[in-house]
Formats: structure tokens, C-alpha cells, sequence
């Protein structure tokens, strides 16, 4: 295999606790730790691991977003991706658009895998890998949390509902990765330095013919109510009496 995409979102990082604006117009950004989307990362991870077994020649990350998305794909090339791409638009895109997006790149570039996350944390959609398999015509494989690629096979092992489920699909195809598959190894200050050296390209989006519009637009956001305060009761009696007052019974 010549090549494999990873998409890279940039995010809030998991452990800062997320805060609205206090106009209720989105997440408070400002001033905020922003990291590479953990299941993103993940699929870096399995993408370079792959790549060391001499299984894939080269590793290119991309991401959709602002200028400041750049540190993120610096981080990706840290790593150990071998270049970059940045598809530049201030404008918030949907899973859709994305997946239009990802799908002009793929046209460029030819991979024979395309790598995501099954999903962002920011938003939980869950549908970008999806949609960017039917906009491409090439198989899916969602929520891996094993990879063997044989040839132009890859087997992929799904957790599911009643225990695990492996699948074969033919290559080029869409994997998105789960927890399980890897833990992402941690970035050394000397990559982080030989990664400014490498390739990082910047496409406008204009460039690309595709517009940043949205399916649904986000009208207000609102922190969820304050957890109550719970109280004790001595009995059942105590109990059914206390949830007929809050009328659940």
C-alpha cells in the first residue's frame, strides 16, 4: 500500500471541562486547551504502526478548519506522519460537508486506506466515515478495535452487542477506530522539532468547489440544570410516597 489519509479534528481536550459563552452562542474556545480528537488520534496511531511494519509507505494527515488547526496537524507530523494537509475555512462544516471534503482529497491522493475516528468528541455525530464510504463507493469498517490488513484485504474486529464481530472488506476502504485498537504513543520534543521541517499544505476551500453549508443550524446552547440534591427515606413506603410527590409514580 503507497499511502494512508488519517483525518485529524481539532477539539476541546478531554480533560478541560467544557463551558458555554456566556451569550449561549457555542462551547467557550477562548483561552481553552485544544487537542487532536482522541479516536483520531487512535487512528494515527494504528495508521503509523501499520506504516513501521512496512505495510504502507507514507502517512498523511488531514484536517478542515482555521489556521490555528495547524498546531494540531504539527502534533499529527510529531507523531511520525510524513505530511500534511490543512483545507482552510473558517466556517463550521457538517459531517457531510466533511466527508466532501475528505472524498476531493482522496481524489488527489489515492490511498489505498482512509483512517478516522468513529467519531468527535465536541459533537458525537458519528457519521462522517460513514458518509465518506458511500460518497466514495468503497467498503466500511466502523468502530475497529483490531486491524489486519492481508493484500488488498483487512480484517476488522467489532465490538458489538453480543461479544465481537470480524469482517473482511477489499481495499481502498474506510476504517473508523474505537479505544480498544491502540494506545497513541506520546510525542518527543525531538519529533516535535523535526516535524516543523516537514511538509504541512494549505488548500482553501474555495479551491475545493464546495461550499461550507450545514443541514442543521445550532440556534442556542444551554449548560445542562444543576444536579439536585437527593434525599434519604427510611422505608419503601418513604420511598413510593417521595416518587408519587414527583409524580413519576
Amino acid at each position: 500500500m503507497e499511502k494512508i489519509l488519517v483525518g485529524l479534528k481539532r477539539v476541546v481536550d478531554y480533560n478541560v471541562r467544557v463551558r458555554v459563552r456566556s451569550d449561549g452562542s457555542g462551547v467557550e474556545t477562548d483561552g481553552v486547551k485544544m487537542s487532536i480528537n482522541p479516536f483520531d488520534e487512535i487512528a494515527l496511531e494504528e495508521a503509523l504502526r501499520i506504516k513501521e511494519r512496512g505495510e504502507a509507505g507514507e502517512v498523511i494527515v488531514i484536517s478542515i478548519g482555521s489556521s490555528d488547526v495547524r498546531q494540531q496537524l504539527r502534533t499529527g507530523l510529531a507523531m511520525g506522519a510524513d505530511r500534511a494537509i490543512l483545507v482552510e475555512t473558517d466556517a463550521q462544516t457538517d459531517p457531510l460537508t466533511s466527508a466532501r471534503i475528505l472524498l476531493e482529497i482522496i481524489k488527489r491522493e489515492d490511498p489505498g486506506l482512509v483512517l478516522l475516528g468513529k467519531q468527535a468528541i465536541d459533537n458525537d455525530h458519528n457519521q462522517t466515515g460513514q458518509m465518506l464510504a458511500a460518497l466514495w463507493g468503497r467498503p466500511q469498517a466502523t468502530f475497529a478495535s483490531e486491524l489486519v490488513l492481508d493484500g488488498d484485504q483487512a480484517t476488522v474486529t467489532r465490538e458489538v452487542d453480543i461479544g465481537l464481530e470480524s469482517i473482511e472488506i477489499d481495499l481502498p476502504a474506510v476504517v473508523t477506530t474505537d479505544l480498544r485498537l491502540n494506545e497513541p504513543r506520546y510525542v518527543k520534543l525531538p519529533d516535535i522539532m523535526k516535524a516543523k521541517k516537514k511538509p504541512l499544505d494549505q488548500i482553501p476551500l474555495a479551491d475545493l468547489d464546495i461550499e461550507a453549508s450545514a443541514a442543521l443550524n445550532e440556534t442556542a446552547f444551554a449548560p445542562p440544570e444543576e444536579r439536585q440534591k437527593g434525599i434519604i427515606v427510611d422505608d419503601v413506603a418513604g420511598l413510593v410516597a417521595a416518587l408519587q410527590d414527583k409524580g413519576l409514580l
